[in-house]
């Protein structure tokens, strides 16, 4: 097997599921073209913005394609790669698209309303308050993560006290972008550039970032990094969407888009062999297929987070319903394409079944920047490139996360109607305290380390997209609407992620018997996975409800 092979059977895939499935979707649940969108009657010029398709396809696409679609399928590479094949391929077209583009789908027919909100008009407030902890906890876990990742490749300082000159390269280049896209989104405001002149300024921004990182590398340590991504965090939680996050999304969007097109024709081109066997069991490593591999591989092809993304702030950008469908479903299918080329660039790199040494983001790294040394590019420029593409990928996600996470919070607080919040709750609902203290937990997360961090997130993420699918299939029965399309993911994401949580609160326990039990790390992590598992029994109970009615409820007890 070749890798001409499986991107080419990934690409007819993913053409076919959007052209075919996606357009029926909208077909069945029906858009208009000419109703005016959330972000046009609500524009406040702060969350709500209305901006063009491909803006808020970069918006989306940036802030969805974090580490994921790289780490996953690597690491599920040792299961062999027909089913991190397969799976990236059934999921991302009937799981992880159709779940990003409903939730945007439901939040644009609704204000722009978050999940959150949602589940408060079409099953309840007590509904509504269990999800937005979910999702609160959830996105401290996210932003703790990301911004550890996003510290240690900035790191200027490799093992021995070497210097790591790419990531400080890419650092410099990161700091740029902060500023950079602000001057670039009070561009677009005042001036209101044509589409061809905005693509010409954005090329050659970006190339004079990459030709000052170059030469100027900031060389600090992981601490002071923690310091500063988590400074950016705050900024750009405050901040107008069109000031900062949609710029930066669209000169971010050249990168990912490039790396993933440069992965590709790299695999079309060079034609690699696959060195890894098709299947090589149901437990590898002590590790069972079900549900490893399905937690492994989230955002390559189904991640709860992008239910957030969706309907936390791309629905508050859309300016035309038609648009929903290329930045809904169309966004995770270049996510999950960026999979396929992991998958297959990491297995070329195998040797005798044997995956490379290395992390995940080495291995790819080092693949496609032997790609773009084909195409004639010097050496340290692609190891520039791609380490940026890291960061990137990291930078675009946590910025979402952090507004995110200052909305779950102050939703969760407000009031009902008719009712007034107190002072204290009032104070927390403050945009900037909410901020500082969603930050501050995070924080302490991050000082454990993503390594810590990541089994918990990955099961967390993959059991907010059960609950996201109950409650989207919830507002489609109430408004009428076709939702059996949503059951099987919902039931199956579901039955996945709790045995992977459970699995994850046994090794916890046994740490304990055996006196290896770490509090800071190991009781954290215990606490957060009982959490999350209680909230999530407690929301789909609260959907469930809803979802069966009644008259279901009499005829599934008798």
């Amino acid at each position: 097997m070749t890798g001409l092979i499986l991107v080419g059977i990934a690409l007819v895939w993913f053409a076919g599921a959007y052209l075919l499935y996606g357009r029926w979707l909208t077909k069945t649940w029906g858009i208009d073209p000419k109703a005016q969108t959330p972000a046009v009657r609500k524009n406040d010029g702060g969350d709500y913005s209305p901006a063009s398709r491909f803006t808020v396809f970069a918006h989306q696409f940036s802030s969805i394609t974090g580490a994921g679609p790289v780490t996953g399928p690597i690491i599920a590479a040792m299961f062999g790669w027909a089913p991190a094949l397969l799976w990236i391929l059934i999921g991302g077209a009937f799981f992880g698209c159709v779940q990003d583009f409903t939730a945007l789908y439901a939040s644009v027919k609704n204000e722009g309303k978050s999940m959150g909100m949602l589940i408060e008009q079409y099953v309840g407030r007590t509904g509504r308050r269990l999800f937005l902890l979910f999702c609160w906890l959830f996105t401290l876990l996210i932003i703790a993560a990301f911004s550890d990742i996003i510290a240690k490749t900035f790191n200027g300082f490799a093992a021995g006290g070497t210097l790591n000159t790419p990531g400080a390269q890419a650092a410099t280049i990161s700091m740029l972008y902060i500023v950079v896209a602000m001057g670039f989104g009070v561009f677009i405001s005042k001036v209101k550039p044509s589409g061809a002149l905005k693509f010409g300024v954005a090329v050659a921004l970006v190339a004079a970032m990459f030709a000052v990182g170059m030469n100027f590398p900031l060389y600090f340590d992981v601490a002071t990094w923690r310091y500063v991504v988590f400074g950016y965090c705050f900024i750009a939680a405050v901040l107008p969407m069109w000031l900062l996050m949609e710029p930066r999304d669209y000169l971010s969007s050249f990168l990912l888009l490039g790396m993933v097109a440069g992965g590709v024709i790299g695999v079309l081109v060079a034609n690699p062999s696959i060195n890894m066997p098709a299947f090589v069991g149901f437990e590898v490593n002590g590790k069972p297929l079900f549900p490893i591999l399905f937690i492994t591989i989230a955002c390559g092809a189904v991640s709860g987070f992008h239910s957030l993304v969706s309907s936390g702030t791309s629905s508050k950008a859309v300016s035309n319903e038609k648009d929903m469908l290329p930045v809904g479903y169309g966004a995770m299918l270049c996510e999950c394409m960026l999979g396929v080329v992991a998958l297959v660039v990491a297995c070329a790199a195998a040797s005798n079944g044997v995956m490379a040494k290395g992390t995940p983001f080495q291995i790819f790294a080092g693949a496609i920047a032997g790609f773009f040394e084909m195409f004639g590019l010097p050496g340290g420029f692609s190891a520039c490139f791609i380490t940026m593409c890291v960061s990137a990928l990291g930078m675009t996600t946590i910025d979402s996360v952090a507004r995110i996470g200052r909305m779950s919070l102050q939703e969760m607080l407000k009031p009902g109607e008719g009712q007034e919040a107190s002072a204290p709750v009032k104070f927390l609902m403050n945009n900037y305290v909410a901020t500082i203290v969603t930050l501050i937990l995070a924080y302490g997360l991050c000082l454990a380390g993503y390594m810590n961090i990541w089994p918990l997130f990955g099961a967390a993420n993959q059991l907010l997209s059960a609950l996201v699918l109950i409650a989207l299939a919830v507002f489609l029965k109430v408004t009428g609407r076709k939702g059996w399309m949503l059951y099987v993911p919902m039931v199956f994401m579901f039955c996945v992620t709790m045995t992977a949580l459970a699995m994850s609160v046994y090794g916890i326990v046994t740490k304990l018997a055996a006196g290896t039990f770490v509090l800071g790390i190991d009781g954290l992590q215990l606490a957060l996975a009982l959490a999350l598992m209680t909230l999530a029994v407690l929301v789909v109970k609260h959907c469930g409800r809803e979802l069966l009615g009644k008259e279901d409820i009499a005829m599934a007890e008798e």
